[in-house]
């Protein structure tokens, strides 16, 4: 039974995730860790989160465990607390990026990290198992609160950035928190970093009525419009559970998340040479290009955070991430974490007295392109051992981390099967961007003439 995916379960409310499956995973998380310290239970705000909240709390407190509700924060103000409270797991309540008619659960180690595979693997055979734990009358936990999980997110934020130096530049920021549960802490950190913040989407509704909760740049029209249309120095968004933030220029471009990638590399290894970054296959060269000549190295994972933030930690790396917003700055904590990104982005752009537009023009140049190609889930092993073959038969550079990632050219392409649809994703990348698209179709057209090989049915 696979019910955690690349970042916790999630799905569709009154489908899958029903009253009994939320019991049936609480109680295998019950059973699956012994009663003694606290468990930390926190929320986004979605508008079904505070009635799986109590389905959660009830069925751990009746396992005999204590249970510490920390109420509605950001995924990374959640992590942040779970070591600091001492707890043993922490259990996050959210879907993240996805529309407002999902949720789920995450599961967060006491360290504050995400739990490993092997974890996940532990409460799943405890739900195919029906596991459950009952403690006897004298001997049921307790429910009980904190409530300065958000002030101590956010002085742990502050303790690490030069906050005169911001606080001299008065940046003018248009803020946009896409009705999620960074309204109750970025709009906070912001101000007293001494930035003047105009919020968009400033308030919480889990139906994200302002734009859908995913930060891309075909979702920001209203803050790519707000920036400049105020004068604002630029724009910042987060997703619905802030671990990610994004950024627009004060022209209202959209910066891409490769080029912030590559940017915080470069800064990180600067101030410690020889160091280490961590990005996941699917990254920008331009990581790699940056911090080669500081003597730092940039090492590879699978896609996802779990993957990135363990490897960092084996690693001690002094930054690592993914360029869909995500950034782990480890002198804070092993978590990908939107409002430490923002509070980052703006002590880099003050020690340097740049702009943002300024600070990414010199950085290396290539172009991105994206594909995806439907391929049923049963054919996926099929498809890369067959291309695997092919690529190598003729002499191309081919790496198997995660997927099946070619260097062709002066490019590379990544065919990586999705972790939650029928889809093989075609990522490529080259400095030309006639390039990287011919070797993103070349990748599509590739997946299907395979397929058509194996025979394999439609998803």
């Amino acid at each position: 039974m696979r019910l955690f995916g690349t970042n916790g379960i999630r799905e569709v409310v009154g489908e899958r995730l029903t009253p009994t499956f939320v019991q049936s995973v609480s109680a295998a998380i019950g059973a699956s860790f012994p009663v003694g310290a606290p468990i930390a239970v926190g929320w986004d705000g979605r508008t079904t989160s505070p009635a799986i909240v109590r389905i959660v709390s009830g069925t751990l407190a009746l396992a005999g465990h204590r249970v510490l509700e920390i109420g509605l924060l950001p995924t990374p103000a959640i992590q942040y607390n779970v070591p600091r409270l001492g707890a043993q797991l922490g259990v996050i309540v959210t879907a993240s990026h996805n529309p407002p008619e999902f949720n789920g659960i995450k599961c967060i180690a006491a360290d504050g990290l995400e739990v490993t595979r092997e974890v996940e693997e532990r409460i799943e055979s405890a739900v195919e198992a029906r596991a459950e734990r009952t403690a006897p009358f004298r001997e049921t936990g307790e429910v009980q609160s904190d409530s300065l999980g958000a002030s101590r997110y956010i002085g742990g934020i502050l303790a690490l950035v030069d906050h005169s130096a911001i606080a001299r530049r008065k940046f003018t920021i248009v803020l946009d928190c896409a009705n999620g549960a960074s309204v109750v802490t970025s709009p906070e950190l912001l101000r007293r970093l001494g930035c003047r913040v105009i919020t968009l989407n400033g308030h919480i509704d889990g139906t994200f009525p302002g734009r859908r909760s995913e930060p891309t740049e075909a979702n920001l029209s209203d803050l790519r419009h707000t920036v400049p249309a105020v004068g604002a120095d630029l724009g910042i968004a987060h997703d619905g559970d802030a671990d990610r933030a994004v950024f627009v220029d004060a022209e209202g471009r959209f910066v891409p998340g490769e080029k912030v990638l590559a940017l915080f590399a470069r800064d990180r290894a600067r101030r410690r040479p020889g160091s280490v970054v961590v990005v996941p296959v699917s990254s920008t060269q331009a990581v790699d290009d940056v911090v080669r000549p500081l003597s730092g190295e940039a090492v590879y994972t699978r896609v996802g955070s779990p993957a990135v933030t363990r490897e960092m930690q084996r690693r001690s790396a002094v930054f690592g991430g993914e360029d869909n917003g995500g950034y782990v700055f480890p002198e804070l904590q092993l978590a990908r974490d939107g409002a430490m990104t923002a509070a980052a982005m703006l002590d880099y752009l003050s020690r340097n007295g740049l702009t943002i537009s300024e600070a990414i023009r010199d950085l290396p140049q290539y172009t991105v392109a994206r594909r995806q190609v439907p391929c049923p889930a049963a054919a996926r092993a099929d498809v890369l051992a067959r291309l695997a073959q092919e690529f190598g038969a003729s002499g191309e550079r081919v790496v198997t981390i995660d997927g099946l990632k070619v260097f062709r050219g002066g490019g590379w392409v990544l065919l990586r099967p999705s972790g939650t649809e029928p889809l093989m994703r075609v990522v490529s990348e080259a400095r030309d961007a006639a390039e990287a698209n011919a070797l993103a179709d070349d990748g599509v057209r590739r997946v299907e003439a395979t397929l058509r090989g194996l025979g394999a049915p439609p998803p």
